[in-house]
C-alpha cells in the first residue's frame, strides 16, 4: 500500500535526454519514485532534461570577458555551488545560447558544403552544446534540491529559450543529412565497441531527430515547436504545484493520547518538525522551546517520511483519513490556483496532436518507438501475465488484513460499523499483520541501519562484486547543503580514479522535491575530454534527530541501493561517446535493470552483515531478525504488484486510448474514470475514493520521463530479477564464482551503456533472453 511507486522517479532524471529528439530521452527529475520507490533519473521535472547530454566538458570557445565571473560559466571543474546564485542564471543562459547559436550556424554551413565523417558531426555538436548544458543542468539540479522562489522564477523565465534553441538543433536538415551520410559509412557488422558506440549514437540521433519533427515544414513545424514549448512549461508548473501543495499542508497534534503505540522515531520526527517550524517563525534572538518527543506538540506533513509514519503507525483513524485524503488530493481542484487537472488534459491533448503530426496513432506508440517493448499490446500481455498471479494473492492478503482489524481493532472495525477497510486503513493494518506474523516491527530494525554503516557495507559489496573502491572525499568540492556528501570511485586493479558522486540523503520538505533519483553531473565523453563521470544520488530518507544518526527503515536502505545502482551504470561506463555513455542511449524500459538488481543484495546475508550493526553497541543484527527480514520480502507482494500494474496500465490507457478533449468537455470519460476503470481490473479490492485525485500528483508521467513508460519498472524488473538469479545459480556463498559473475555484469550491463542495444547487452551477460521466472519466485508468486 505505501510502496506505491518504485523508489526512484529516478528514471526520470537519470537519463540525459538527447538533444536530437524531444522524446528520445524524456526528462526527468523524477523521483522514481522506488516503491514509494519509483524514483527517477534526473533532477528537473521538465521535458528539457534531454539537454543534460551537453554537460560533459568545457566549451571550446571562451565566454566573453564581461561574464567570466559568473559561477555558472566556471566550467573547468565541478559546479561552484557555494557561489552560484539564482540571479546568475539568466546571464549565463543568454551568454551560452548566443555562443551556441553562432557555433551551430558555422557547423551547419560546414556540413552543407563538405563531405563529412563521423568526427565532423556528433563530437562537434557535443562541444558546441556543452556550455549551455552545463548551465542548465546545474539549474535543473538545484531546482530539485534547493527550490526557492527566485530560482523558480529564473528557471521558468529561461526554459522557453532552452526549448527553442534545442529545437533548432534537433530539426536541422543539414545536421540530419550529414548524419544520414555518416550512417552509410559505418560498418554494421563490426565487433569493435568503438564502432558500435558510434553507430548506436548516429542511429539514436537520427531516430531522435525524426521523433523531434525534423521532417516537418512550415506551419506544421511551427505548431510542433509551440507544443514542445508548452509541454515544457506545463511539466514544470505541474511539478511546482505538487511541491507547493506538499509543503502547504501541516497538521499539529498536541494530544499525547493520539500518540499511543506510535514509535519513538515517528514522534521524534514530528516533534522535530514542530520545533523547526517555530524556529522558522521566530525573530532574531527570540527563544524557541526545544523539541519534546514525548509531550509534543507534533507537526505532521506530507513529505514521505512523515506521511508513511502516519499511515503505518497512527492508531487514530480520523488523523489517518485526514492525512491520506490531503495526500491524494494534492494539486487538484481543492487547491484552486495549484490545480493540475486542466494541465493534465492539456498535456494529453498536446501529446496526441504531436503523435498525429509524426504519423503515430497515439502518443503511446510514439513513446514506444524509442523503447524495448514492441507494442502497447506487448506491455498489456506482460501486465496481465503478472496480474494473473498477483491479483489472487492480493485478494487473499486483504482478507487477512480485514480479519486482523476485526479481531484487534475494536468496535470501530466491526462488520456492523465498517463494511470494508478504507484506503487509509490498509497500510496501518498491513504493518500490524506483519508484526504479528514475524514478531518484529520496523522500529526493531532501525537501530541496525544507521546510514554511515549502511554506506560502508554497500561500498564493501560494490568492491566485492565490481572491483571498485569508494572512499569519502568530503570537502574536496563545493556542495549545496551541509548534509551533502562527496565520494570518489577508484578501480582496484589499476588504482585509477574513474568516477565520483554526491549523496544528498535526507528529506528537506521546505525546498527539496520528494522521492529519490539519480542524475548526472558530468558525463563521460572523449569529445569534451571528460573521462571521470560524476553523479548526483538524491534520497529523501529519515534525517538524524538529536544525537542519533539517520536510522533508516529497511525500505530506505533498499532505496539507497536502488539509486546507487543507477549511479553505477553512469559511473562505471567504458563508453566514451557522450550520447551512449552510461545511461545515455539505454532504452527507457531497460534503464531500471541495474537499480532493481542492486536491491536484491539487501537480502543477501553477507551483504547485510556488512552493515547491520546496532548504532550504539556495535552488536550485529540477530540472525533471527535477519531471517525475518528475508521472510518479509514476499509479505504483501500481491497488493504491491497490483498497485504497480494499476499505475502502469492507467498511464498506458491515458496515452493510448483516451480522448482528452471529450474527457475535458464532459462528453466522454474523465481522467478519473480511466483510473477507476483500470482499478476495477487490477485492484478491484481497493477502488479509488470518489474524491481520489492521485493523478494530479502523478509526476512520473506528467512531469517526468515516464509518459506511456511507467510499465518500464515491471519490464526492467523481469531483467533485474533474472540477472540476480545468475548470482544465485553459482551460489551466493561461492566467493570466486560471485566475483566472476560480478565482473561479467560490470563488463556488460554497467560498462557498455547505450553503446550496444540492451537486448544484446543482456544476452552477452546472461547468454539468453530474460524470463519472468525469477521475478515471480522472488515475489512469492511462482
Amino acid at each position: 500500500p505505501i510502496r506505491s511507486f518504485p523508489n526512484c522517479m529516478v528514471a526520470v532524471v537519470k537519463k540525459k535526454l538527447s538533444v536530437f529528439g524531444f522524446f528520445h530521452r524524456p526528462s526527468s527529475f523524477t523521483q522514481r519514485g522506488h516503491n514509494q520507490k519509483g524514483s527517477g533519473i534526473g533532477s528537473n521535472n521538465d521535458n528539457t532534461d534531454w539537454i543534460k547530454k551537453m554537460k560533459t566538458a568545457p566549451s571550446t570557445t571562451a565566454a566573453p570577458e564581461t561574464v567570466t565571473d559568473n559561477p555558472f560559466l566556471e566550467q573547468e571543474g565541478l559546479p561552484k555551488f557555494q557561489k552560484i546564485q539564482p540571479k546568475d542564471l539568466t546571464p549565463a543562459v543568454e551568454t551560452s545560447l548566443e555562443q551556441m547559436k553562432s557555433d551551430f550556424e558555422s557547423l551547419e554551413a560546414k556540413l552543407s558544403s563538405e563531405e563529412v565523417k563521423y568526427d565532423d558531426v556528433l563530437p562537434e555538436v557535443e562541444k558546441l552544446q556543452f556550455s549551455l548544458g552545463y548551465v542548465w543542468g546545474i539549474a535543473g539540479h538545484l531546482n530539485g534540491v534547493k527550490n526557492g522562489d527566485e530560482l523558480r522564477e529564473a528557471y521558468e523565465k529561461n526554459q522557453p529559450k532552452i526549448v527553442q534553441a534545442m529545437s533548432s538543433v534537433s530539426q536541422s536538415k543539414p545536421l540530419y543529412d550529414a548524419l544520414k551520410a555518416v550512417e552509410s559509412t559505418l560498418p554494421s557488422d563490426s565487433e569493435s565497441f568503438e564502432s558500435s558506440q558510434k553507430r548506436r549514437a548516429v542511429e539514436l540521433s537520427l531516430r531522435g531527430m525524426t521523433l523531434g519533427g525534423v521532417a516537418l515544414e512550415g506551419q506544421e513545424k511551427e505548431r510542433f515547436n509551440e507544443i514542445r514549448m508548452k509541454l515544457a512549461s506545463l511539466s514544470t508548473s505541474f511539478s511546482n504545484n505538487v511541491l507547493d501543495c506538499t509543503k502547504g499542508f501541516s497538521l499539529t497534534v498536541d494530544d499525547a493520547s493520539k500518540m499511543e503505540d506510535v514509535p519513538e522515531s515517528a514522534k521524534a520526527l514530528w516533534a522535530n518538525a514542530h520545533a523547526m517550524y517555530l524556529k522558522s517563525l521566530a525573530k532574531e534572538g527570540e527563544e524557541v522551546p526545544e523539541m519534546n518527543t514525548e509531550a509534543g506538540p507534533w507537526r505532521i506533513t506530507l513529505d514521505m517520511p512523515s506521511y508513511i509514519a502516519v499511515m503505518s503507525h497512527m492508531k487514530d483513524r480520523e488523523i489517518r483519513e485526514k492525512v491520506y485524503k490531503s495526500f491524494i488530493q494534492r494539486a487538484s481542484e481543492s487547491t484552486e490556483d495549484k490545480n493540475n487537472i486542466p494541465s493534465i488534459y492539456e498535456i494529453l491533448t498536446l501529446k496526441q496532436e504531436m503523435a498525429d503530426m509524426l504519423g503515430f496513432k497515439n502518443y503511446a506508440e510514439l513513446s514506444l518507438a524509442s523503447k524495448m517493448a514492441p507494442s502497447v499490446e506487448a506491455v498489456g500481455e506482460l501486465t496481465d501475465l503478472i496480474a494473473e498471479k498477483a491479483l489472487p494473492a492480493a485478494e487473499k492478503e486483504l482478507v487477512e488484513l480485514t480479519a486482523l482489524a476485526r479481531e484487534k481493532g475494536g468496535e470501530e472495525y466491526s462488520a456492523e460499523k465498517l463494511e470494508k477497510l478504507a484506503p487509509w486503513d490498509l497500510t496501518f493494518w498491513s504493518e500490524r499483520l506483519k508484526e504479528s506474523k514475524f514478531d518484529m516491527t520496523e522500529e526493531d530494525t532501525r537501530p541496525y541501519f544507521a546510514l554511515p554503516a549502511v554506506l560502508d557495507g554497500m561500498f564493501q559489496l560494490i568492491k566485492r562484486i565490481f572491483n571498485v573502491e569508494i572512499v569519502a572525499a568530503d570537502g574536496e568540492t563545493e556542495v549545496w547543503n551541509e548534509d551533502v556528501r562527496f565520494f570518489k570511485v577508484t578501480d582496484v586493479s589499476s588504482g585509477k580514479h574513474i568516477a565520483s558522486f554526491y549523496l544528498d540523503p535526507y528529506s528537506r520538505p521546505e525546498n527539496k522535491r520528494g522521492g529519490a533519483w539519480m542524475a548526472d553531473c558530468v558525463g563521460r565523453s572523449s569529445a569534451v575530454n571528460r573521462d571521470v563521470a560524476v553523479a548526483y544520488l538524491t534520497c529523501n530518507g529519515s534525517p538524524p534527530v538529536g544525537d542519533k544518526p539517520s536510522l533508516m527503515t529497511f525500505r530506505e536502505v533498499e532505496t539507497l541501493f536502488h539509486e546507487t545502482g543507477h549511479g553505477l551504470q553512469h559511473m562505471l561506463t567504458e563508453a566514451d561517446v557522450g550520447d551512449v555513455a552510461g545511461i545515455n542511449g539505454v532504452e527507457w524500459d531497460a534503464v531500471e535493470l541495474p537499480s532493481q538488481f542492486m536491491e536484491n543484495w539487501c537480502y543477501d546475508e553477507e551483504t547485510v552483515y556488512g552493515f547491520a550493526k546496532h548504532w550504539e553497541t556495535g552488536e550485529p543484527m540477530p540472525k533471527e531478525m535477519f531471517n525475518k527480514l528475508k521472510e518479509q520480502r514476499t509479505f504483501g507482494a500481491g497488493m504491491m504488484a497490483c498497485r504497480q500494474l494499476l499505475f502502469g496500465q492507467t498511464d498506458m490507457e491515458l496515452h493510448a486510448n483516451f480522448d482528452a478533449k471529450a474527457g475535458q468537455s464532459g462528453e466522454g470519460d474523465s481522467i478519473f474514470d480511466v483510473h477507476k476503470r483500470m482499478a476495477q481490473k487490477y485492484t478491484p479490492y481497493n477502488m479509488p475514493l470518489p474524491e481520489d485525485r492521485f493523478l494530479c500528483s502523478f509526476s512520473h508521467i506528467f512531469a517526468g520521463g515516464y509518459s506511456a513508460g511507467y510499465y518500464s519498472y515491471k519490464w526492467a524488473e523481469v531483467m533485474s530479477a533474472d540477472a540476480f538469479a545468475a548470482f544465485e545459480e553459482v551460489g551466493l556463498d561461492n566467493e570466486e564464482k560471485i566475483k566472476e559473475v560480478g565482473k561479467k555484469f560490470r563488463e556488460t550491463v554497467l560498462a557498455l551503456g547505450g553503446g550496444v542495444a540492451p537486448t544484446e547487452v543482456y544476452k552477452r551477460f546472461r547468454g539468453r533472453d530474460p524470463t519472468p521466472d525469477a521475478l515471480l519466485r522472488h515475489n512469492g508468486l511462482a
